[in-house]
This record gives C-alpha cells, sequence and structure tokens, in this order.
C-alpha cells in the first residue's frame, strides 16, 4: 500500500512536468504564429488550450483523493498542496499563450508586431520558455539553487516589458491598435515569467516549509 501511495505522488510530479512542456509548445507555437503571421498554427494553439485545462482538472482531481484518502503529514502534504497551485499556475500560463494566439489569429493576415520590435518580442518568449524549462527541472530535481536562478532571470523579462512599454508612449508611428496589441503582448509574456516565477517558489515552500509570500508580485499573480 505505500508503495502504492509514493508511487502516485511520483505520478503527480510527472503529471505537472507533462504539463508544463505542453505550455512550453504552445508558447513556442504561439510566438511563431505572432511574428510569422501564421493563422493555421495560431488556430492549433487555441484549440489546444482545452487539453491544458483538462490535464489540470485531472490532476488535481487526484491530488485531492490523496488527500482525502491517505490523510498525509509533513513532505508529503506539502506536496500535495503545492500541487494544487502549481497546476493552478500552469493552467493559467496556457491561458496566456493562448491569448497570444489570439492576437496573431485577430490581427492575421497583418502582422500584430511592428518590425522594430520582433526582436525584444522573441527575446520576451525566450526568455519566459527558458523560466517555464527551468521551472520544469526544479518541480523534478527540487533545485532551489536553480529555483533561485529562475527569480533572478525574470528581472530580465521586466525590464524589457518596461522598455517596450517606453517606446511605445515615445512613437509616433503606431496605429490605436498596435499600441493595444502591443500592450497586451507584453503583459502577456511578463505573466508567464510571473508565473514560473510562483512555481519555482511552490517548490522552495515543498522543500524547505516556509510560507510563500502571497504579497510578492511574483506569487500573487492576478487572474489576467
Amino acid at each position: 500500500m505505500r508503495e502504492a501511495y509514493q508511487s502516485d505522488l511520483r505520478h503527480l510530479v510527472d503529471d505537472l512536468v507533462d504539463m508544463a512542456s505542453m505550455v512550453g509548445s504552445a508558447l513556442e507555437d504561439a510566438t511563431a504564429a505572432l511574428l510569422e503571421g501564421d493563422l493555421g498554427l495560431a488556430e492549433r494553439v487555441i484549440a489546444a488550450d482545452p487539453h491544458i485545462d483538462e490535464r489540470q482538472i485531472d490532476l488535481d482531481s487526484k491530488t485531492v483523493e490523496l488527500l482525502a484518502r491517505q490523510s498525509p503529514v509533513a513532505t508529503d502534504l506539502r506536496l500535495l498542496v503545492a500541487s494544487l497551485r502549481m497546476s493552478s499556475s500552469l493552467e493559467r500560463m496556457g491561458d496566456l499563450c493562448a491569448h497570444v494566439a489570439l492576437v496573431a489569429r485577430r490581427s492575421h493576415p497583418e502582422l500584430a508586431v511592428p518590425e522594430q520590435h520582433r526582436a525584444q518580442i522573441q527575446k520576451m518568449s525566450d526568455l519566459a520558455a527558458a523560466a517555464l524549462r527551468d521551472a520544469a527541472v526544479v518541480i523534478t530535481d527540487r533545485d532551489l539553487a536553480l529555483a533561485a536562478q529562475v527569480e533572478k532571470n525574470d528581472d530580465e523579462l521586466d525590464d524589457l516589458q518596461q522598455q517596450i512599454a517606453r517606446e511605445i508612449g515615445k512613437g509616433q508611428d503606431y496605429t490605436n491598435t498596435q499600441i493595444v496589441d502591443l500592450t497586451l503582448l507584453i503583459r502577456f509574456y511578463e505573466r508567464l515569467g510571473d508565473h514560473a516565477v510562483s512555481l519555482v517558489r511552490r517548490v522552495g515552500f515543498l522543500v524547505t516549509g516556509d510560507a510563500v509570500d502571497t504579497l510578492h508580485q511574483s506569487t500573487d499573480v492576478p487572474e489576467f
């Protein structure tokens, strides 16, 4: 019985990593659709988002069942509690990828991102994707040193968001639609980074038992 229980806990971790992989693919495809004007790819990202939602529902159901059936304590309890929060963050990351794809679809056949911002948006996407990959490693290995690096690297995403926002504010060569789309897009990518930070902080709670600072900008992520 104990071996089966431990196997169930390991499967929860595997499910979280699988969700992270699904979100990573969605992020890569959404950015490609956005920058290349690939309508078909945008549609696939949007259509795939409910599957990420379903994975969250399934994972949370397993977690609640283990909580009810096993009455876990100590580290096992923290794992189950953290799992519920991490699955929620991953589901929101999937939603944000779908939002990027929706901008790409709405702008088609035009490109939503002006030429002067394409490299910056690609960089924001790359940073968010790297943060998500590192977060998956942190979830698997409980690597708190890497978790700290994810938090540190998130500052670069924040800086890029602010840089683009300043350039939009100064520029005169944007349509109203471009201003709205760019403002939304940089917010989406910045929020992806925040959710990655939230993931690694939940692992910190799992390992140390220290409460997550819910007043911290990068862990108390609003619904967006």
